[in-house]
């Protein structure tokens, strides 16, 4: 695997056009109906961004959702329109350095302020909500299951979203109570027809997707798919030929990063500390590895 020749991007400037939001890893443009949504460099851990930016990071989350959008298109509407810069404003392409290959184009959603998670096996906060109660966002899971285990069939687990620190998980039922039981039903069962087909696929790639969260909003009456979609931000993947129940597993994602600030000691306060270049490398490499996995294509 070469590195990376692109540019790290922390942050972006696009001069004369208005700033929607920033998060944690994107960059949020406001164009009328639509938004330009940019993914950076970034990259959090324990729910701070570190000032040290990972190569590719940002075109490996934008092409993944790209390849997700399409290759969901029979299951569910999405916000994306495009990422050709050539359809994109004029006003918009003097920025090319900073919006090719991690730039799209999508409309403008009402979001849902519920992350809707779905679980094929038991790993992280389940892991640890089940070690204590037997259960997953309050759903009775079969006794005796090991830490990485797959579950007899995927469970819907929403969590509530955070503007700071963790997002909270919740119970069906207190999603139904917040927006609604037609709705809360609606948001479950695509979630899991949306991971089961994405789990299908990417087990003929030789990658386990754990557990994945969705983001869902309306443009107009219709329910849409938005946000960032089964990139390594916002799933677990994991290698099927490394995969040993009965512990972690190998992941493709910013695991490096989190082992190197544990081995440092860090107390998880600010300033967040930067990264060596190889742990920033390292990272990357697995970035890219996970789309090259899943797609077969070169990023």
């Amino acid at each position: 695997m070469t590195s990376s020749q692109n540019p790290v991007i922390l942050e972006t400037d696009l001069s004369g056009t208005a700033r929607h939001a920033r998060g944690k890893v994107r960059d949020v443009y406001s164009l009328g109906d639509r938004l330009l949504i940019v993914a950076t460099d970034r990259i959090s851990a324990f729910d701070y961004i570190l000032a040290t930016g990972i190569p590719d990071k940002g075109r490996v989350l934008t092409q993944l959702s790209i390849f997700w959008f399409d290759f969901l298109r029979d299951v569910t509407p999405t916000h994306f329109l495009t990422a050709d810069l050539a359809e994109y404003p004029a006003e918009l392409r003097p920025f090319a350095d900073q919006l090719t290959g991690r730039s799209m184009l999508v409309k403008r959603a009402n979001m849902i302020e519920i992350e809707c998670v779905a679980r094929g096996y038991i790993s992280g906060s389940g892991w640890k909500e089940y070690k204590q109660q037997g259960t997953v966002c309050g759903i009775k899971l079969p006794a005796g299951l090991k830490e990485s285990d797959k579950l007899p069939e995927p469970i819907f687990t929403p969590a509530t979203k955070a503007q700071t620190g963790h997002d909270e998980n919740v119970s069906f039922d207190h999603v139904a109570g917040l927006i609604g039981k037609d709705l809360a039903t609606r948001l479950r069962d695509l979630t899991l027809e949306i991971y089961t087909r994405a789990a299908r696929y990417a087990e003929t790639r030789g990658i386990i997707i754990a557990d994945t969260k969705f983001e869902f909003g309306f443009v107009g009456e219709d329910l849409v798919l938005g946000d960032e979609v089964l990139t390594p931000d916002s799933s677990r993947f994991w290698p099927a030929e490394t995969y040993r129940p009965g512990g972690a597993q190998f992941s493709y994602d910013k695991q490096f990063v989190r082992d190197y600030l544990e081995s440092i000691h860090w107390n998880k306060q600010p300033p967040a500390p930067a990264l060596p270049a190889e742990v920033a490398a390292k990272t990357g490499e697995k970035y890219r590895q996970a789309y090259e996995v899943l797609t077969g294509r070169a990023l």
